[in-house]
């Protein structure tokens, strides 16, 4: 007879079989889940451009539209990441789905990897596409390669996590459309993705200090255009610690089978 497989304590066939659905699941809906954000990055490029055209001209000869160009790349990937975490998240505590997954032999952090993982794939296919599609109307030099790599993966993972902490703290989808609305939001457009720190009064630069994802959106647009207002030490710092906080807390979150345990 031939001898059952040994469940090892890693199921990497199942985390990958669990998280190529999972992929599949959302490019079913390519055209709200890609197309969309998308688009609606490029109608911002084009107002941004039309209102100022190239009248304002930036340190290092930089202009308005190539500044902007990669804030709205990350702003997308951000909101891609959080969404396509989140979202399939409640979906399948309501649907009941999740239960299926957890009498799987995947461990509750590796739910948790899955979901996060999905979530990351999603934002860097959307903040790509967005990085791309704007490159054709302007002027980005990619001054790093590298550095832009590991920041757009960084964020994403980031933005995942928190995304997968919302998915599972809302019970229903009104409770996530709270948390879209006064955490991403708020983070996301008073981020500098649409604006230079040098144009803010001086208690405008402070209060843009404490918020971590302007150190995101600098240094990836450090990664594009070679130009950063924060060092890139302090940026990747912030990238760490939040990578470690997000992952800690969603291992744990998800081994306790917070809010998903019968």
């Amino acid at each position: 007879m031939r001898t059952p497989a040994r469940i090892g304590r890693f199921h990497l066939a199942g985390i990958w079989a669990l998280y190529r659905w999972s992929v599949v699941r959302i490019l079913r809906f390519w055209m709200e889940a890609l197309v969309g954000p998308v688009l609606s990055a490029l109608l911002f490029l084009v107002v941004f451009s039309v209102a100022l055209g190239e009248t304002q001209v930036l340190s290092g000869g930089i202009t308005f539209t190539q500044f902007l160009a990669p804030g709205l790349a990350v702003f997308t990937l951000a909101n891609a990441s959080f969404a396509n975490a989140a979202f399939p998240l409640v979906h399948d505590k309501l649907q009941g789905s999740i239960q299926d997954f957890q009498a799987s032999p995947l461990a509750g952090w590796e739910l948790g990897a899955i979901y996060t993982l999905t979530g990351a794939t999603a934002g860097l296919l959307v903040g790509g596409l967005t990085l791309f599609a704007a490159a054709v109307f302007v002027e980005l030099p990619i001054a790093s390669p590298l550095l832009l790599l590991v920041f757009s993966l960084g964020t994403a993972l980031v933005f995942a996590l928190l995304g997968s902490i919302a998915g599972l703290w809302a019970e229903k989808w009104d409770q996530l459309a709270v948390v879209n609305t006064f955490l991403m939001l708020p983070l996301a457009f008073l981020s500098g993705a649409f604006f230079t720190s040098d144009s803010l009064p001086a208690i405008g630069r402070t209060l843009i200090a404490f918020n971590p994802v302007y150190y995101l959106i600098d240094a990836t647009r450090a990664s594009v255009l070679g130009i950063a207002d924060a060092p890139l030490l302090l940026a990747s710092a912030v990238l760490l610690v939040l990578l470690v906080a997000g992952t800690l807390a969603v291992w744990r979150l998800f081994t306790v089978g917070y809010k998903i345990k019968a």
